[in-house]
């Protein structure tokens, strides 16, 4: 059973920067589109980020030019890099596969408030 483990969330101010790290507890980031998820309060999860496992990235039209993903096969780690945060990126945000083949992880909180 793949275990996700989301951390680097917090409370950061309008126009700040996270970076967020997702581990797996096996390695299946050589061979799947990993994605970055996000669900805010009262609304579903969307994807935000994806990434393919040759490195190929794309992005919801809400984070483009502001969010950054990438991938380190050996560690089974993927890294959302978050920039010029808004209050609407305010969040819980997940990784999974791009199909959503594993259980979620507990994810980490993502607070942008002044």
């Amino acid at each position: 059973q793949v275990q996700f483990v989301e951390s680097g969330g917090g409370l950061v101010q309008p126009g700040g920067s996270l970076r967020l790290s997702c581990a797996a507890s096996t390695n299946i980031f050589s061979f799947n589109t990993m994605a970055w998820y996000r669900q805010a309060p009262g609304k579903q999860r969307e994807l935000v980020a994806r990434i393919t496992s040759g490195g190929y990235t794309n992005y919801a039209d809400s984070v483009k030019g502001r969010f950054t993903t990438s991938r380190d096969n050996a560690k089974n780690t993927v890294y959302l890099q978050m920039n010029s945060l808004k209050p609407e990126d305010t969040a819980d945000y997940y990784c999974n596969t791009d199909q959503v083949t594993y259980t979620w992880g507990r994810g980490t909180q993502v607070t942008v408030s002044s």
